[in-house]
């Protein structure tokens, strides 16, 4: 289910002809998306990487005050990334990856890159360089995830083997071998050995390479799954995170059990392991899956950093690393998200759901609280946005939005303060972008549910509704743009469809995050009985309901688990929603399983696999196909790595059987967070224009 994340959307649409509109879709589609934002190890610089109109570069600023320079001069809308930029450690250049699919379940078969631009020229994922000096970015090697040395030396990942390259791209070869697939690669301190994760059937555990003429030193292995391997200040002690998944077996997908983990912290020269922490064995005591999983740090004073949502809240708590009881440094009540520890190792800046205001809690901001424990320190604050924080010599550095800004990086040292050169191309229309408002309902089972209202400007009378659905499903959409690319451009479409006299409702439902592990965790939700649909449906409810909506004219769309939902509507409920826009969803959970785990059980032990199949197809749309009338439109890129085509192959040919009427957009080549601005624009614009057609507000 982890490798099952998927990004939707689902919107209630009504169209038609209309006056002119505030805004363009190419207006509303015109921000610029920063993304990527680190720090050098001293934390005197930054870099992030800024999109415009499908057209990605990195840029870098010196302090506080610097002028951020562009050090990449990519000129085209060609779709290829670029991620994971790491600083050398003088902080004069760095490294970055171009290319390849970093959010993708699997890889495409024979490891091919995407393509999306149909160059007659395969593309590659190739680490490059930019050094700071003002000479040009170049590619050094074909390899990915890189990782730099105290001494200089760059490894990367290649067909699951560490690989090493020069910094002038000349030498380039494999540095050993090893037999499992090999990520989270971790060099010591002083840059002379390398530690790394090694995937292997069923289990993972931690190697540290220490040069040609020595043997791989595996630490202390178990039947467990050993990650994030974190080196301490003095290079004789790594600490990483232990988890126990239990057999894969059709099981899980019945009904959720505890995973329990630990932090194991390990001797470097001999491998001898003992436990410092150990989680519960409740459900809540689960290994983390929220951004940054356990988001372990060696921090000062010899103490450990980490996640746990031992109190239904994803909180940060510190332990030492010699063992003992764990400290938590943050309260409770909301959802500790992304992480970042100060040069110094002694403050932790973070950014959660949480403010001075209830609405708040559809917010992110940033903080900080000492790793000795104590006061939490709020770094942003008001009805702004603020994500990734990148800690620097002097305070931290963070992403900051809005509901009419797609985000811009400022530097928060005695205050913060928005760099220069980052203003939005003078097409976009954010000005004319409404301010989403937040609402509340009941689901059918009392469960509060939360959602973003978006009404069109000066509308008068009952209006056409779109319900937008987030996929993931561990997502939340917010009171402005999101931190996510896929989910800005989500945003961007509901400020249009509200533009065009739609009234739009985002729902926060069950599954997603923010609202605590229960809420994220239904027992009974996804494949174990679609539970979360009750949101769905008890949204067009509150739509119907209000003075200002047509209640006959309803639509859906969604992508992703969005598209699953959008389905999942359309056939349950044609009685509601009268249109829908289903991209790259999922169809069939019964045909997800058995790609997962193959068509047969996994041992004679295994007797849940009938029932769990039985279930997981009872949870899909396609089994509620019967009740399917409401015209849609099916869209899909050939290449997505996340939900597999043949879904909606799947579901095209029951519909088309049925004489149901839909159209199709299938796009060569993409991916399913659609890589190009133009495949986004495509996307967009046949998704605002079918909804117009079927419900013409």
């Amino acid at each position: 289910m982890r490798k099952l994340l998927i990004a939707g959307v689902v919107l209630w649409g009504l169209a038609g002809p209309a006056a002119a509109a505030p805004m363009s879709l190419k207006g509303a589609m015109a921000y610029p998306f920063t993304s990527g934002l680190v720090s050098s190890p001293d934390g005197k610089r930054i870099a992030w990487v800024r999109e415009v109109a499908g057209v990605r570069n990195i840029w870098v600023a010196t302090g506080a005050g610097g002028q951020p320079v562009q050090v990449t001069q990519f000129s085209a809308d060609d779709g290829q990334e670029l991620t994971q930029l790491v600083f050398a450690p003088d902080g004069n250049s760095l490294v970055f990856v171009r290319g390849g699919d970093h959010d993708g379940n699997w890889p495409a078969t024979g490891n091919l890159a995407p393509n999306p631009a149909a160059s007659p020229d395969e593309p590659k994922v190739m680490l490059w360089r930019a050094d700071l000096s003002g000479a040009a970015a170049r590619p050094l090697a074909e390899c990915d995830a890189p990782a730099i040395s105290a001494k200089g030396i760059i490894a990367c990942e290649k067909t699951g083997q560490v690989w090493t390259v020069s910094a002038d791209g000349k030498d380039f070869a494999r540095a050993f071998f090893d037999r499992g697939r090999i990520t989270d690669m971790a060099w010591s301190p002083d840059g002379t050995r390398l530690a790394y994760v090694s995937r292997r059937e069923g289990h993972a555990l931690i190697g540290i390479y220490g040069g040609p003429t020595q043997p791989i030193t595996y630490m202390q292995a178990a039947s467990g799954v050993d990650g994030s391997p974190t080196w301490s200040p003095d290079g004789r002690r790594i600490a990483f995170t232990r988890r126990w998944t239990g057999l894969d077996g059709y099981g899980r997908f019945l009904a959720f059990e505890p995973q329990p983990w630990a932090i194991m912290v390990a001797d470097t020269a001999t491998g001898a392991a003992r436990q410092a922490w150990a989680s519960g064995t409740a459900l809540r005591d689960s290994f983390p899956d929220v951004t940054g999983g356990a988001n372990l740090h060696w921090a000062a004073g010899d103490r450990l950093v980490f996640l746990s949502a031992t109190s239904n809240w994803q909180q940060l708590y510190t332990v030492p690393a010699s063992s003992g009881a764990a400290t938590r440094l943050t309260g409770d009540g909301f959802m500790v998200e992304h992480v970042a520890l100060s040069p110094d190792r002694a403050t932790l800046y973070y950014s959660a759901n949480t403010g001075a205001t209830p609405d708040d809690d559809t917010r992110r901001h940033v903080f900080a609280v000492p790793v000795s424990g104590g006061p939490v320190r709020a770094i942003t604050s008001g009805t702004g946005l603020e994500w990734t924080p990148a800690a620097t010599n002097d305070g931290v550095a963070l992403i900051a939005a809005s509901a009419r800004d797609a985000g811009a990086v400022q530097w928060c040292a005695s205050r913060c303060a928005t760099l220069a050169g980052q203003a939005a191309p003078a097409d976009f229309a954010g000005a004319a972008m409404v301010m989403p408002e937040k609402v509340t309902w009941k689901a059918p089972d009392g469960t509060t549910i939360h959602g973003q209202l978006f009404r069109p400007a000066g509308a008068t009378g009952k209006r056409p509704a779109v319900v937008f659905v987030h996929g993931g499903p561990p997502r939340q959409m917010l009171l402005g743009f999101s931190s996510m690319r896929y989910y800005a451009n989500a945003y961007a479409l509901n400020q249009y469809l509200a533009s065009r006299g739609f009234v739009v409702l985002s729902v926060n439902y069950r599954l997603g995050i923010g609202y605590g592990w229960d809420f994220q965790h239904p027992a009974t939700g996804g494949p174990r009985g679609a539970s979360e649909y009750q949101d769905v449906i008890s949204s067009a409810r509150y739509l119907q309901s209000r003075a200002d909506v047509d209640p006959a004219r309803i639509g859906i769309w969604g992508g992703s688990y969005g598209g699953l939902l959008t389905a999942q509507a359309l056939a349950r409920n044609s009685d509601v929603f009268k249109a829908g826009v289903d991209i790259h969803g999922v169809h069939d959970w019964s045909r997800t399983m058995i790609e997962t785990l193959g068509p047969g059980i996994k041992s004679y032990g295994d007797t849940n696999r009938d029932k769990a199949l039985q279930t997981a197809w009872t949870s899909s749309p396609l089994a509620d196909i019967a009740g399917w009338r409401s015209p849609a439109l099916l869209i899909h890129g050939d290449d997505d790595r996340n939900v597999r085509i043949n879904q909606t192959i799947a579901l095209a040919a029951e519909l088309r059987t049925r004489g149901v009427a839909f159209e199709e957009l299938i796009i060569p080549n993409e991916i399913h967070d659609f890589l190009r601005h133009a495949g986004w624009h495509q996307v967009n614009a046949a998704t605002a224009d079918y909804l117009e057609r079927q419900l013409k507000p």
